[in-house]
């Protein structure tokens, strides 16, 4: 385990913060303060389908559905990407994927490249040293930062990629950084995916004791945990014993993944801490398979690629059993553990904090959401909009019940806004009455999309989004 000191690249200033809302004089406890410990567990490539309390029992997850049992369960929690690396320079920014340029894994040109009617963006692997994360606001805050598994935000030489770049966790406010897949200790920024042995599955057992032991060493102080695990992203495995009543590999990796999260949660217990750390465990992008309903998978921007599983976990807080349905984003965990530790940070956040939500007494002042993707992702899957790719260039929009795609293809090229009776340039969907996206209202509710198109173009003029541009 590596452990750093290294500059701050942000200048922070303490601000008192009421936790009146949250937190009644009978519910709180000596051990409940103004910085509360946070823990965010991020799964790799777990769909919103992928857990037993939204599938009937069908994946055998008893950790996260007691979870969901004593905490609040999030029914439209969003990725900001459809796949790895750019969900996570949006969680950890705190910024859509515009503002950092990385919008895919490795590279946006992912194709035949004689099916693209466009140059994409070039992408970029991380962010930049000097772009602000939570790990940086939250240990110029007094906390102590862990980051534990997946990184995925660096890439050395730039090999395989279009722009190279990124920074290492120890740059970006990590004191202490861990990486395994369960058979020892990787070199920083390792990337990659493999099964690990077969008593330990993609590591999820000793990446969680690393962040039990981070945890215990630092219980007399604020603690920032990021434990990003490599399952249930391929290839997959899982023990024995777990093979023995699950037959599916896939679900039987879930089912290790989940057990690992009762190490976290039993230390945090045992540490009398439970009642000051709040835990949200969540996942990067949309699962591989069917997320029926949804529409589409990993890579997609329909719902089954960047709808995931949330909950939020904090005892004596957030009363249990309870469910938010109003729509957030990954970009909203920033502002809000920056709400918690009492904090301010001099860059602009895209997201909105979530503690109005946490204590069910309020609303988001935000009436929109907004993704924007402007390259092209292979391996087409169920779902996808056509034979060879998962996604061409989109940007897309959520508004209420309403979503909104516009593919850049037709709209630069076949004649935008002026020809949207014919260039099939915009999709628009009630998710109210078709989860599953299939049911294309852009010709019939024209007054709904023109209305969602032009919230859409303006946001991408608001943030300066790049976009593809015309073959030569």
């Amino acid at each position: 385990m590596k452990t750093l000191h290294l500059p701050i690249f942000v200048l922070l200033a303490l601000c008192h913060l009421n936790f009146a809302q949250l937190v009644t004089a009978e519910q709180s406890n000596t051990k409940l303060t103004s910085k509360p410990n946070i823990v965010l567990i991020y799964a790799d490539d777990q769909g919103w389908q992928d857990v037993g309390y939204q599938t009937a029992g069908k994946f055998k997850t008893p950790i996260l559905d007691q979870m969901a049992k004593e905490g609040m369960v999030f029914t439209n929690a969003y990725t900001n990407a459809a796949n790895c690396q750019p969900a996570r320079a949006c969680l950890l920014s705190g910024n859509y994927t515009p503002r950092h340029h990385v919008f895919a894994v490795n590279s946006t040109s992912r194709g035949p490249k004689k099916q693209m009617r466009l140059i994409p963006v070039q992408n970029r692997d991380g962010l930049s040293v000097e772009d602000i994360t939570i790990a940086d606001a939250l240990k110029s805050a007094g906390y102590a930062t862990g980051h534990f598994g997946k990184w995925h935000l660096y890439n050395k030489l730039g090999k395989s990629s279009q722009g190279g770049g990124g920074s290492l966790p120890s740059e970006q406010g990590f004191d202490v950084t861990y990486d395994s897949f369960g058979d020892g200790e990787l070199p920083e920024g390792t990337k990659g995916n493999f099964r690990g042995p077969q008593s330990d599955p993609k590591g999820v057992f000793d990446l969680s004791r690393q962040a039990c032991q981070f945890m215990e060493s630092n219980k007399d102080k604020p603690f920032f945990v990021y434990l990003a695990h490599h399952a249930p992203h391929g290839p997959v495995n899982s023990r024995d014993s777990t093979k023995r009543f699950i037959k599916n590999k896939y679900e039987a990796c879930v089912h290790d993944l989940d057990a690992s999260v009762s190490l976290v949660l039993e230390k945090i217990k045992e540490l009398q801490l439970d009642k000051n750390t709040l835990v949200i465990y969540t996942s990067d992008n949309g699962g591989l398979g069917t997320q029926k309903p949804f529409r589409g998978e990993k890579g997609m921007y329909y719902e089954g690629g960047i709808r995931e599983p949330m909950i939020a976990w904090w005892p004596d807080v957030i009363e249990a059993g309870t469910t938010c349905s109003t729509p957030v984003m990954q970009v909203d965990y920033f502002p809000t553990l920056l709400e918690l530790a009492g904090a301010k940070v001099n860059k602009v956040l895209d997201g909105e904090s979530l503690l109005s939500l946490f204590g069910q007494s309020g609303k988001l002042r935000r009436t929109s959401l907004f993704w924007h993707m402007p390259g092209y992702l292979d391996r087409p899957k169920q779902g996808a909009r056509d034979e060879f790719f998962r996604t061409r260039p989109v940007s897309v929009i959520r508004k209420g019940q309403w979503k909104l795609h516009l593919y850049h293809e037709e709209w630069l090229l076949d004649g935008g806004s002026e020809k949207l009776a014919t260039n099939q340039a915009v999709e628009l969907y009630n998710l109210q009455k078709d989860l599953g996206e299939k049911t294309n209202l852009a010709q019939e509710n024209t007054e709904k999309r023109d209305e969602l198109l032009a919230d859409l173009v303006a946001w991408q003029k608001s943030i300066n989004a790049p976009m593809p541009v015309p073959k030569r």
